[in-house]
């Protein structure tokens, strides 16, 4: 369909034909993009135009203008349409009249409007109480009626915001600043605002106020790229929607991306995280140069009188060799030569990142254009560069962004490009993967005093994660190329061999200490066989905790940490020689024992509770007041009987409470004392609130164990009483069996959304196979749950091999029904 067939449609119908035109605009596949959006402004134009000539009875004194989105002719299909009916006062009830003639067209086809009826006087007035009108004015765009109030109007909105920029654009910045808080960033969001977000679709518009003002321009290669793909998204999203959002849900990215022909979601987003980068980076270096303007400005009268009309020289200041400081950002020497310098772009960013400077984009597109290849394997200094700036703390992200911008990170380390910008569907992440894997580094710069090889840790901390660009797993793929890249970088044979070992291992020992039982001499031996030796287990162990905590707060807590120091000093006893001992039953308690008495004396489980916390370990530095809970103790003696488990669970599901750790076996009770008893010694954590009487979880047990509880029912209720978001569709359960895990227990692992109830489910199911569970070590990361459990026969010995398997074909399932 050509503009001339829509323009006449539209001329022909009225509304009804706009209408008509618009809808088969939208949906011609030929023409998507730009040409849709220039098209569909073009369109509206014509309709809008028409209205007002019919409606206008004198078009002298009177116009009508597109501002805002509409104004720069980018309407999406869902756009608000942005108006103003500008009027020079002579008949306000003409005006009145003439708007409601043009309001309510576009109301009654159900367009969104965004209108204002203003003489020029009162525009200019709002704009200068308004920031966000004066910026939607600056695109003004004449639609029809008198051209030269129009353009008497952009004449002076434009001097205005050019006269007030020292005044203006801090509170454009500080607008923008506070949008980013509110919304986050959109390269790192999985359900990104692509308006509202940092580095989205208002920041790209300030810069265009920003480059109106005169005071500074934003670096323009890629950023008008950056801009249309974003706008591309938004008119598929409302296309796919079908409403006016601009927040891309997971539930609509498979749609979205094929309605742009993309392969899948995880594209899509990697081209939206691409742009947004591009729009922040330009966000980030033209608001340092309005700061740098206005400053200069703000003294030149001062400078002018001192020098008599003389121009001041900036001061530069040597950061390295080739390097130095000025007007507060890193450039290069003015002898540097980045082309017979290799080194330099390392040497340029260590010494900005350990200056806490950024790296001025001048002197970054200069390297970017010039520098030759460093050789492989990397000489020493550029080794010793790399380890300078991943040790900086958090000026290095800036810096490494500074690089990434212009490529040089790739040219680095060409494996980079496959984890760039690439998202993780995971709710413990909150970075992208390769901003994870700088993140990582940072927090690893914190325990460079821990080990003995520093540089080594930081460099396993930037690459640990380097295999998630690679198909299968990430830590068998990073072990593969993190040997290669570490022989690149100059590191010799030894050094290689760690570098590959930490990279492999870097998730055993947090899911070793959350899922294994560390009195099994099995599970200590493993690791240490895994680790090989005691600087590995050194640096390891900085890395897990430093690998968690740029994870997000969900994947590190007061308690994971001490799991992992107690595996950790396990560990380190057998690197040192000592051999772990055999687990043996621990005596009761005098507490244990009292409860068990009781328990057998009233023929029904009696229980304690007691908060548990632990102090940091020695090096690290003890928080302001009280330690850190690490959760409830709960003690339950229970005659020993089936259904113990599922009913302990279900109880505590009832409650809201999360278990973290349990431990079950039958206690041997003092001389003179019939009965067989089971003792619970499990610790909990409530969701939210405070923690339940231990009178109310005793009783709800009791009912629990008689069949009076209907467990499964009330954890029905409560899930169907709160509506489900829409969302993506969870993987199925699954259950395996652990090899040669223990050698007094058979390990069974289910992976599984979690959910409440589902330790009441897996309790259910594997006291119907007539198993018993010996411990469980519960680890939830976000919405997935990885629990080991530790199971025997009734005579208390591992289950065979096909009786174990069976159990947990049997375990999935029943989580799958």
């Amino acid at each position: 369909m050509t503009s001339t067939d829509m323009r006449k449609d539209a001329e022909d119908s009225g509304p009804s034909g706009y209408a008509a035109a618009r809808l088969r605009l939208l949906t011609e596949e030929a023409r998507s993009g730009p040409p849709r959006r220039a098209a569909l402004s073009r369109l509206t134009d014509e309709w809008l135009t028409g209205l007002f000539t019919a409606a206008a009875e004198d078009l002298r004194g009177i116009s009508l203008v597109a501002v805002g989105g509409y104004g720069r002719g980018e309407l999406s299909p869902r756009s608000d349409l942005d108006l103003l009916l500008l009027h020079d006062g002579a008949d306000s009830k003409a005006v009145a009249a003439l708007a409601d003639r043009l309001w309510y067209p576009v109301w009654d086809l159900g367009l969104a409007l965004d209108h204002s009826v203003r003489t020029p006087a009162e525009a200019r007035k709002t704009a200068a109480e308004d920031l966000k009108v004066q910026l939607g004015l600056l695109d003004a765009r004449h639609l029809a009626g008198d051209l030269g109030l129009t353009s008497a109007l952009r004449t002076t909105v434009l001097a205005d915001w050019r006269n007030q920029a020292p005044k203006r654009l801090p509170e454009l910045q500080e607008l923008c600043a506070e949008r980013a808080e509110r919304q986050g960033e959109l390269q790192y969001l999985l359900e990104p605002d692509l308006k509202e977000a940092r580095g989205g679709l208002r920041d790209a518009t300030a810069l265009r106020a920003v480059a109106a003002s005169w005071v500074a321009d934003a670096p323009r290669e890629g950023l008008d790229d950056a801009r249309r793909r974003l706008l591309d998204v938004r008119d598929a999203l409302h296309l796919a929607t079908g409403r006016a959002t601009d927040r891309l849900a997971l539930q609509e990215q498979d749609q979205v991306a094929a309605e742009l022909g993309l392969l899948d979601a995880d594209t899509l987003l990697r081209q939206v995280y691409e742009a947004a980068r591009v729009v922040s980076y330009a966000s980030d270096v033209t608001w340092r140069e309005v700061g740098r303007v206005l400053r200069s400005r703000a003294v030149r009268p001062r400078l002018r009188a001192m020098l008599a009309g003389g121009k001041p020289v900036a001061e530069r200041s040597p950061l390295a060799e080739g390097v130095v400081e000025q007007d507060g950002e890193v450039v290069l020497a003015r002898a540097a030569r980045p082309e017979r310098d290799p080194v330099l772009p390392l040497r340029a960013a260590a010494a900005a990142a350990q200056a806490g400077l950024p790296l001025s984009l001048h002197a970054v597109r200069r390297l970017a254009a010039t520098v030759r290849p460093l050789p492989t394997p990397w000489p020493a200094e550029a080794r010793e560069q790399l380890v300078t700036l991943l040790g900086s703390g958090p000026p290095t992200i800036e810096v490494w962004e500074a690089l990434e911008a212009e490529g040089l990170i790739t040219r680095l380390l060409p494996d980079w490009e496959r984890v760039r910008c690439r998202p993780q569907r995971n709710a413990v992440h909150i970075w992208t993967v390769d901003r994870h894997l700088i993140e990582t580094a940072v927090r690893a710069s914190e325990f460079t005093r821990r080990v003995s090889r520093p540089d080594l840790l930081l460099v396993a901390a930037l690459l640990h994660d380097i295999g998630k660009g690679w198909p299968g797993d990430h830590s068998v793929a990073g072990e593969i190329i993190v040997k290669d890249v570490a022989a690149r970088i100059g590191f010799d044979r030894a050094d290689v061999t760690v570098l590959s070992t930490l990279v492999r291992h870097h998730l055993l020992l947090v899911e070793t200490a959350t899922r294994r039982d560390l009195e099994d001499p099995a599970t200590v031996r493993s690791v240490a066989e895994a680790v090989g030796s005691q600087s590995t287990l050194e640096l390891l162990h900085a890395l897990t905790e430093a690998d968690a905590l740029a994870t997000g707060p969900a994947a590190w807590s007061t308690w994971r940490g001490s799991l992992v120091t107690d595996l950790v000093k396990r560990v380190a006893a057998v690197l040192a020689g000592d051999e772990p001992d055999e687990p043996a039953t621990a005596a009761a308690t005098a507490e244990q024992e009292r409860l068990a008495i009781e328990a057998v004396a009233t023929g029904s489980p009696v229980l304690a509770l007691r908060a548990q916390t632990e102090p940091p370990a020695d090096d690290t530095e003890q928080p302001p007041g009280d330690p850190e809970p690490l959760g409830v103790e709960l003690l339950i003696a229970v005659p020993d009987r089936e259904g113990v488990l599922p009913a302990v669970a279900g109880v505590l599901a009832v409650h809201r409470l999360t278990v973290r750790t349990a431990e079950l076996r039958a206690l041997d009770l003092p001389d003179g004392v019939e009965g067989s008893v089971l003792l619970l010694n499990w610790r909990v954590a409530a969701e939210y609130g405070s923690l339940p009487q231990a009178a109310r979880l005793r009783a709800d047990l009791v009912r629990a164990l008689d069949g009076t509880l209907d467990i499964a029912g009330r954890l029905a209720e409560r899930d169907a009483a709160y509506p489900r978001r829409r969302g993506v569709i969870a993987p199925p359960p699954r259950v395996t069996v652990a090899p040669a895990a223990s050698r007094h227990a058979t390990v069974i692992e289910v992976r599984a959304q979690d959910a409440p109830g589902l330790l009441f489910r897996i309790g259910t199911a594997l006291d119907d196979a007539g198993v018993r569970v010996r411990s469980m070590h519960v680890s939830t990361l976000g919405a997935n749950a990885v629990d080991a459990f530790y199971v025997t026969g009734s005579d208390g010995s591992p289950l065979p091999g096909e009786e174990a398997t069976t159990v947990a074909r049997k375990l999935e399932e029943t989580l799958r029904a």
